[in-house]
């Protein structure tokens, strides 16, 4: 005789999940104002690019896209990497993704289905390119993005702002990254290798049309800086003659950030690379740039010392 299995149900209900904290307002002001003005037609297709890998490009797209959902601009940050995937990570997404744009291609979603929404950000969503064990199919080639944006733009509710984080390399990851995009961010360190490679990307984005280039130096040091071991944001800007959209200290908080999944311009309180970050982020809603000005050490006051003495604008 057969038996139906036994159900084991528990006597008290589970406690109800944590109520995840709002995230906090922005802390950028600038003159007076709380918001900055949005400036050209929407949506505006960005990508954020490096050539070299391991520059801070995924960590700069993740901050940028939060900044831009607590400046209450809608966007949809794309990871564009198809074999490996990190923009989740940053974002506290990873658990989340389960549907990406290879699924809405081959036609088993819809794009708002592959839209992952984050929790505390209600005007940012994720999609994923592809999943890290699958392969693209090679016949979507560099339309691939394109089409996705051509979506984005139909939607009932369209962003202000598509971001997408480019792969690493010039490869044909590259290509179908900056496919559809009108602007790019160019991220970069301050050492000689960094700086050969975005030079070569800025050439190859300006072959493809995109002439709104600018710049984030990433991971600099003041201290290096004063004693002429590394370089300068102004001899950057100098050395690949495109307009600097912001400087990013190095920041240990980065690797916490990391670690937690939550965007660095989210903490609380906010850190020196939060705060270059988000004015990065208004700058490019205004399409505005920094002037980068080298200070003599010499001649400034010992108090006015720091990553703020030398880099302004």
């Amino acid at each position: 005789m057969a038996f139906a299995p036994r159900l084991l149900l528990p006597s008290h209900p589970p406690p109800p999940p944590p109520a995840r904290r709002p995230a906090p307002a922005a802390s950028a002001r600038y003159n007076g104002r709380t918001a900055p003005e949005l400036s050209g037609p929407t949506p505006r297709v960005v990508v954020v690019t490096s050539g070299k890998g391991g520059v801070g490009k995924t960590t700069t797209t993740a901050n940028l896209a939060a900044s831009l959902a607590r400046l209450n601009l809608p966007v949809v940050a794309v990871d564009a990497d198809a074999g490996l995937r990190n923009l989740d990570l940053l974002l506290g997404l990873e658990n989340r993704v389960h549907l990406t744009a290879a699924d809405v291609l081959a036609g088993d979603c819809r794009l708002d289905q592959a839209l992952i929404r984050h929790r505390s950000l209600q005007g940012l969503h994720l999609l994923c390119l592809s999943k890290p064990r699958s392969k693209l199919p090679l016949a979507f080639g560099s339309k691939t993005l394109t089409w996705v944006a051509d979506a984005l733009r139909r939607s009932a509710e369209p962003p202000a702002f598509i971001l997408i984080d480019c792969p690493a390399g010039v490869d044909a990851g590259f290509v179908t990254a900056i496919a559809p995009a009108e602007e790019a961010v160019l991220v970069t360190t301050p050492d000689i290798t960094a700086l050969r490679d975005a030079d070569r990307v800025a050439g190859l984005l300006e072959c493809d049309g995109i002439k709104d280039i600018k710049i984030i130096v990433n991971r600099v040091r003041p201290d290096l800086v004063r004693g002429e071991d590394m370089m300068s944001a102004l001899d950057v800007q100098e050395m690949l003659g495109l307009p600097l959209l912001g400087v990013v200290p190095e920041d240990s908080e980065v690797i916490r950030s990391t670690n937690r999944g939550v965007p660095l311009v989210l903490t609380d309180p906010p850190t020196p690379a939060g705060l270059a970050l988000e004015q990065a982020t208004w700058r490019l809603v205004e399409r505005d740039a920094m002037t980068a000005v080298m200070v003599e050490e010499q001649e400034r006051p010992k108090k006015k010392s720091g990553f703020f003495s030398f880099f302004g604008g």
